[in-house]
């Protein structure tokens, strides 16, 4: 009889967020695979738990799925875990999780932290849709060309970012999508956990006058503010757009879009001229 493929989330910093169904799963387990050994290690004997473990990670997973997935047919059960938080999400597990499906090999979730849903709880952002982009690219071209494809989204975006690339992003944040509700959630449930809210502009110059950033940054973009109002004077509204952070040029794009003019046009009002 085929074993059973447990995705057992693990905390993302304090330890006392693993829930007591992933304890038990991690204790009656035959074998645990996960990214580094040396990582899960640290939580098993937290916990007092002595299993057999097995390296998964992104530069393994072809070769070792099918592995796997043969201790699974011959009866094992198997407890996947990442280094921190649920598997699979921006972490290895998809090609194993797939695998064992196609074989007809039970998988069974065990829920529990998730740095994108415990950023969002506390972010103060909308929470009624979101849409979850795992790591934004690093270069800055890819990345804004990304945002500027998610502008019309009207969904809460949220992302995982490098703390040497946050302020970057944030520019980036400001130039392409303007005047938006950030939130910057760093380090959850660790000792140095913060989280910072205002715009991505405040944000930015904040970080700024910071000597280092460190730690482990999920980073959730608002939805787009309402439309300026037609009666508001062009010169006005370009001037409070720029007031909120946004450059003088993508304000005067975003007031010329929204009145139907061209851009010259609003920049030669703008100008005085």
């Amino acid at each position: 009889m085929p074993g059973i493929l447990y995705v057992v989330a693990t905390p993302i910093g304090n330890l006392e967020d693993i829930t007591v169904r992933a304890i038990r799963t991690l204790r009656e387990a035959d074998r645990i695979a996960c990214e580094d050994t040396r990582q899960t290690r640290k939580l098993l004997d937290h916990f007092g738990i002595s299993k057999p473990m097995l390296s998964y990670h992104e530069h393994n997973e072809a070769a070792r799925a099918s592995e796997l997935v043969a201790m699974l047919q011959a009866g094992e059960n198997i407890a996947l875990v990442s280094d921190a938080g649920t598997p699979l999400i921006s972490d290895p597990g998809y090609r194993l999780v797939a695998a064992a499906i196609d074989a007809g090999i039970s998988v069974v979730p065990i829920p529990g932290p998730s740095a994108v849903i415990a950023a969002l709880s506390a972010s103060g952002l909308p929470t009624d849709a979101f849409r979850f982009g795992g790591f934004l690219p690093a270069k800055r071209s890819a990345r804004r060309k990304l945002l500027d494809q998610l502008k019309p989204e009207s969904s809460t975006l949220i992302f995982y970012e490098a703390p040497h690339r946050i302020v970057e992003t944030l520019d980036d944040i400001v130039d392409v999508l303007g005047a938006r509700r950030i939130a910057i959630a760093r380090e959850l449930t660790k000792m140095h956990e913060e989280i910072l809210r205002g715009t991505a502009a405040e944000l930015r110059d904040q970080l700024k006058g910071r000597s280092s950033i460190r730690g482990e940054i999920t980073l959730l973009i608002g939805k787009p503010e309402a439309a300026v109002l037609d009666e508001t004077p062009v010169a006005e509204a370009v001037g409070e757009l720029e007031r909120r952070g946004v450059a003088r040029m993508d304000a005067i794009k975003q007031v010329a879009k929204a009145r139907g003019l061209s851009k010259r046009e609003v920049y030669r009002i703008v100008a005085g001229t």
